[in-house]
């Protein structure tokens, strides 16, 4: 089966972003890549791990309990400016309070000229962990745009259309690999504005 767009997006951005000798900082254990230091591993991310292999590559999470390199906040990140030149923040700012705040710490902890590869919801179940993070937010696209405010080259990316959001809604049993299948046909079939979606990939630049 052909690859989602959503899915080449976050490929092409990742191969692009993770050159040899970068500075990586990942909020939250987005990646799904290390099982030593997060608590979800992603089998198809692994891919990715090579790509570990030639960076500085740190995890940041606001507890300690998955071993991440740094324990911090990423409303106050406990590092000084200009540190990474990629920063990655994956389905993490629906649970952050203030993610504007966040927005501006991770501005302000990368490199300029350095990158923020994103992924917020839009549509999506609510999905607190009580005793970890509860879940405060949801994103259009509009609503990146505002909270990147200070970033250039802003470039999002849908991940699925609404029929296949719409899935996403009913019960595990139900949303089996072909009912996923066909309601990406269906989306495929149809005008779409993009608005009615999951969520978003973004990747934005600071400027230098």
């Amino acid at each position: 089966m052909t690859k989602p767009r959503w899915d080449v997006f976050f490929e092409e951005t990742v191969r692009a972003l993770f050159i040899s000798g970068a500075r990586i900082l990942d909020i939250g254990a987005g990646l799904r890549v290390d099982a030593v230091r997060g608590n979800v591993v992603d089998p198809k991310n692994e891919w990715i791990k090579p790509l570990l292999e030639k960076l500085d590559y740190k995890v940041m999470d606001l507890v300690d309990t998955y071993h991440p390199d740094i324990v911090g906040d990423v409303m106050a990140i406990p590092l000084p400016d200009n540190q990474f030149d990629v920063i990655t923040c994956l389905a993490v700012l629906e649970h952050v309070s203030r993610p504007w705040d966040a927005a501006k710490e991770m501005y302000r902890v990368l490199k300029p000229g350095g990158s923020l590869l994103l992924y917020v919801p839009f549509l999506f179940p609510f999905h607190a962990m009580p005793g970890y993070y509860t879940d405060y937010f949801r994103y259009t696209d509009e609503g990146i745009r505002s909270l990147l405010g200070q970033f250039i080259n802003i470039k999002i990316e849908p991940v699925r259309g609404p029929v296949e959001t719409l899935v996403h809604f009913l019960p595990k049993w139900f949303g089996e690999n072909v009912v996923h299948a066909a309601a990406r046909w269906l989306d495929s079939r149809r005008a779409s504005s993009g608005k009615q979606t999951a969520g978003y990939y973004a990747v934005a630049r600071k400027p230098v």
